[in-house]
């Protein structure tokens, strides 16, 4: 069992059995600065947890870690009970990690529908695998999965067409046809309408079970529709654990948005 460090909460630190994903004693750097010093940060099987944090509080670098993006300078990452601490971000996809950008990466010059076959098991990254036989299950499935966004009558239509939020709509229902066990998302809510933000956080509480979530959010209305766990980071350490309610009544959480935190503007990545 390793021991909590002095500066975290002995009741946040409880390693399980149960966790998708666990980050242990990780630090990042960058130019002898430390963007990340998390002792312990878990996500149960099939959990939705929703990151949140003053600018600058490590929450991007702690997804850059989970997916190879950022190798830490200490400590170690696993994900499904393999150790992926040195893995590339490639070999970490593959293992079924797949991640949402705040800005939607979709291919303007194809259809809808074109974007989904391009995402299915197998296929995505390799553009001239879009060509490759897709079964009718697997156009039932894209179908079914595009009706849940309302986008199944826009199957046909270019990418280019959508709105903001029809593209956020669409990366996620990329996600989630790769069959990925665990989705990061990056402040799905930002630029949306009303309808689109309700409509968002429906389609991400329906994916708990199915998925692991890890969200990471600003928009505290959207996290609160979400009705999910929240854990808090601050300068680069697990500040809060628990429900909405219970971490915007921590001191140490009123203190980080609005006292010292509110101080530090620039994100780290």
């Amino acid at each position: 069992m390793i021991s909590a460090p002095s500066h975290v909460p002995n009741e946040l630190y409880q390693p399980s059995d149960m966790d998708l994903v666990q980050v242990q004693d990780v630090v990042v750097e960058f130019d002898g600065f430390r963007a990340l010093d998390v002792a312990y940060f878990g996500v149960d099987r099939g959990e939705l947890r929703v990151v949140i944090g003053p600018n600058g509080a490590g929450k991007t670098t702690l997804c850059d870690v989970i997916s190879g993006k950022t190798a830490p300078v200490a400590g170690r990452v696993v994900f499904d009970d393999v150790d992926i601490t040195r893995a590339s971000d490639a070999d970490i996809a593959r293992l079924g990690v797949g991640r949402k950008f705040q800005t939607p990466t979709v291919f303007n010059s194809l259809t809808v529908a074109e974007n989904m076959e391009l995402a299915l098991p197998g296929r995505r990254g390799a553009l001239r695998n879009l060509f490759a036989r897709t079964t009718g299950s697997q156009r039932d499935e894209i179908m079914t999965v595009l009706g849940r966004v309302h986008l199944a009558e826009l199957a046909g239509a270019q990418a280019s067409s959508l709105s903001h939020g029809q593209r956020q709509w669409l990366e996620i229902s990329m996600l989630i046809v790769a069959k990925p066990k665990l989705l990061l998302v990056d402040e799905p809510a930002a630029g949306l309408t009303d309808h689109e933000t309700e409509l968002t956080a429906q389609l991400l509480t329906e994916l708990t079970g199915a998925h692991t979530l890890i969200v990471i959010e600003h928009d505290m209305e959207f996290v609160r529709r979400l009705a999910s766990r929240v854990t808090v980071l601050c300068e680069g350490r697990v500040l809060a654990d628990g429900t909405l309610d219970q971490v915007q009544q921590d001191p140490r959480v009123v203190e980080a948005y609005l006292g010292r935190g509110r101080e530090r503007t620039p994100e780290r990545r």
